[in-house]
């Protein structure tokens, strides 16, 4: 399901790129050499990449910039990778970040 904008009324016809061949929970995507591993997620239907630490609701992403990390995803043995700002590469193996430990929270703990 490919949900890419390859022509934008404004910007007119995107410029074609490399295109490259991942996974993302054991299931084959496609997406462009050096594009947001987001973006390529995004362009293939995958809106939910992690749940959230405490209540297990699915989380996307959001801010798209890196402020919020709410886009963490596991790459290949990196846990808490985030999606919105690591460059899509062939071959690269993405898992759902599952209900990753959130350290700020621990840390805020110590010192209540």
């Amino acid at each position: 399901m490919n949900q890419r904008i390859f022509e934008h009324p404004i910007l007119g016809k995107l410029e074609e790129k490399k295109q490259v061949t991942f996974t993302f929970n054991n299931n084959e995507y496609t997406g462009f050499e050096n594009e947001s591993l987001a973006a390529a997620l995004l362009a293939n239907g995958i809106r939910t990449l992690r749940y959230h630490e405490e209540s297990g609701s699915p989380r996307g992403i959001y801010c798209n910039i890196g402020h919020c990390y709410e886009c963490r995803v596991t790459i290949g043995e990196k846990q808490g990778q985030r999606a919105c700002l690591t460059p899509l590469k062939e071959g690269m193996d993405v898992e759902s970040g599952c209900q990753l430990l959130t350290s700020v929270k621990d840390w805020r703990a110590e010192y209540e």
